[in-house]
């Protein structure tokens, strides 16, 4: 290459380095702080104050010296804000959680212990309600048997129509049944969360245990 050319690319290249560095002493010629900010295009701009364009954008702070010194992040839309409030509350019920556990326990094997004696309830409770649906069971093909002999049950000439009370103890016992079965449905969900529960809880407190004091 040429020297001349040599020349005007170096001269290209320090005016290129040089024009920031210009337009931040321009506005900092008092010796304040001032504020940097890079606009859509990529341009990075200074100046005592920044554009109500911008004002929501993140911007830096810088002393005399050109040194960043601090800085404003950019301003959080309604979903970041909520984003973050669910981050905070989440690592606040983790730290809770964790206290709970070494205050509570002092090894694995005294939550397996209370897992263990949860359990043995959810599953007696779950013992007494089957056999009370099977007594309810027993208890309605009973009731619809006598049902049979009434109408519209029964097919034959002359029956007489059924009694209001047999009628209604053959609804309120079906509704019964109905309410049991999902009752049993629902302790057997609570069953499986109440291991999954505690198995996480033997984890978790095993990595506190584990990690450095």
């Amino acid at each position: 290459m040429p020297q001349s050319h040599r020349a005007f690319a170096l001269l290209l290249a320090l005016a290129c380095i040089a024009g920031p560095a210009s337009a931040w002493a321009q506005s900092n010629s008092k010796g304040a702080v001032v504020y940097r900010w890079v606009d859509e295009h990529g341009v990075v701009h200074y100046g005592d104050s920044v554009p109500a364009k911008y004002a929501r954008e993140k911007r830096e702070l810088l002393n005399s010296q050109g040194v960043v010194i601090g800085h404003v992040d950019a301003e959080k839309t309604p979903a970041q804000r909520a984003a973050a409030a669910r981050a905070r509350a989440k690592r606040l019920a983790q730290k809770q959680r964790d206290y709970f556990l070494l205050s509570t326990y002092a090894s694995v094997k005294d939550i397996k212990s209370l897992r263990d004696e949860r359990l043995s309830q959810l599953q007696a409770q779950q013992t007494a309600a089957q056999q009370y649906v099977q007594s309810l069971q027993s208890r309605l093909v009973s009731l619809e048997s006598r049902a049979r002999q009434y109408q519209p049950y029964s097919s034959l000439p002359g029956a007489q129509r059924m009694p209001d009370e047999l009628a209604q103890e053959l609804v309120q016992t079906s509704s019964e049944v109905r309410l049991q079965d999902q009752a049993i449905q629902a302790r057997t969900e609570q069953e499986a969360q109440v291991r999954s529960q505690f198995q996480s809880d033997i984890e978790r407190f095993e990595q506190l245990k584990a990690a450095p004091p």
